[in-house]
C-alpha cells in the first residue's frame, strides 16, 4: 500500500472506468481529492464509492470538459483555493472515438479525440505544473496506452493523441525534475470499462462478450485487466516512493505488447 496520507490529488476522467477505480485507491491510501469530469453522475457515484469504503475522505467535484482551458484553470484553481496546493495529478480523461481505416477516418473525429486526450492533458500539465513549480514538489502521472506505444489499427486519433501524451510526458519530465516533480505515464492495454466495452460493441454490437474473449486471447495472461489494478500503479507513481521515477511509460498489460 503506497503511503498518499494528506496528499492533494487531482483525477480527470474520475466519473468511470480506470479514473473512477483509481480514485477509490487513493482515498484508501489517504489522499485529498479533486474529481474532475463531464459526467455529473459519474461524478456523484465516485464520491459515493470513496465515502462509503473511507468516509474521511475530503472531496472537491468538478464538472468540465477538459478540452476546455477554461475548466482546466478552474479545476486547478478551485483545488488550490480549497487545499492550498497540489501534490498530485492523474491525468486520465480520455476517450477512443469512432473505428475506422485512417482514409475514412473523419476529420471532425480526429480533431474532436485529439481535443480531449492531448490538448486536454497538455492544458492540465501547464496549469498543474505551474503550481507545483512554485511549491518545488510534485507528482504527475499521465494516462497514455498501449495505443501510445505501438499501432492498434483503425484508431488514427487515438493513436495519435495518445503517442503525443507520450511525447509530451518525456519531455515535461525533463524539464521539471529540477523542480522536485517526476512526470511519468501508463499505458493500459485492455481493462474491461465501460469505453472497452463500447468499442467491442462497435466490433460487434451482437456478439461484443464473444469478440472480447477473443480479444484478450492473444495476451499472455489471457484476460482484461482490472481496473483496480490501475489504481495500485498510480498509487505508488504519486507516492513520495516514486519519487526518482521520472520520465517514464509504464505497460500495464499482462505483457502483450512485448509479445512477438
Amino acid at each position: 500500500m503506497a503511503n498518499l496520507k494528506d496528499k492533494v490529488i487531482i483525477i480527470t476522467g474520475a466519473g468511470a472506468g480506470l479514473g473512477q477505480a483509481t480514485a477509490l485507491q487513493l482515498a484508501k491510501d489517504g489522499a485529498k481529492l479533486t474529481l474532475v469530469d463531464l459526467d455529473v453522475k459519474g461524478l456523484e457515484e465516485t464520491k459515493k464509492l470513496i465515502l462509503e469504503a473511507v468516509p474521511s475522505t475530503e472531496i472537491l467535484l468538478i464538472a468540465g470538459n477538459v478540452a476546455d482551458e477554461e475548466v482546466v484553470k478552474n479545476y486547478v484553481n478551485k483545488t488550490v483555493e480549497r487545499f492550498d496546493r497540489i501534490d498530485g495529478f492523474y491525468n486520465n480523461a480520455g476517450i477512443e472515438g469512432k473505428q475506422n481505416l485512417t482514409e475514412n477516418y473523419g476529420s471532425e473525429e480526429f480533431q474532436r479525440v485529439l481535443d480531449v486526450n492531448l490538448n486536454g492533458v497538455f492544458y492540465g500539465m501547464k496549469y498543474v505544473l505551474q503550481v507545483m513549480s512554485k511549491q518545488g514538489h510534485g507528482s504527475v502521472v499521465n494516462a497514455a496506452s498501449v495505443g501510445g506505444i505501438r499501432g492498434v489499427g483503425n484508431q488514427s486519433g487515438y493513436a495519435a493523441s495518445k503517442h503525443g501524451v507520450v511525447g509530451l510526458t518525456r519531455n515535461s519530465a525533463i524539464e521539471y525534475g529540477q523542480y522536485g516533480i517526476n512526470i511519468n505515464a501508463i499505458a493500459p492495454g485492455a481493462f474491461m470499462t465501460p469505453m472497452v466495452e463500447a468499442s467491442l460493441k462497435q466490433m460487434d454490437p451482437e456478439n461484443w462478450e464473444e469478440v472480447g474473449r477473443a480479444f484478450v486471447e492473444p495476451n499472455p495472461m489471457k484476460r482484461f485487466g482490472k481496473p483496480e489494478e490501475v489504481g495500485y500503479l498510480v498509487s505508488f507513481l504519486l507516492s513520495d516512493e516514486a519519487k526518482f521515477i521520472n520520465g517514464t511509460v509504464i505497460p500495464i498489460d499482462g505483457g502483450q505488447s512485448y509479445k512477438y
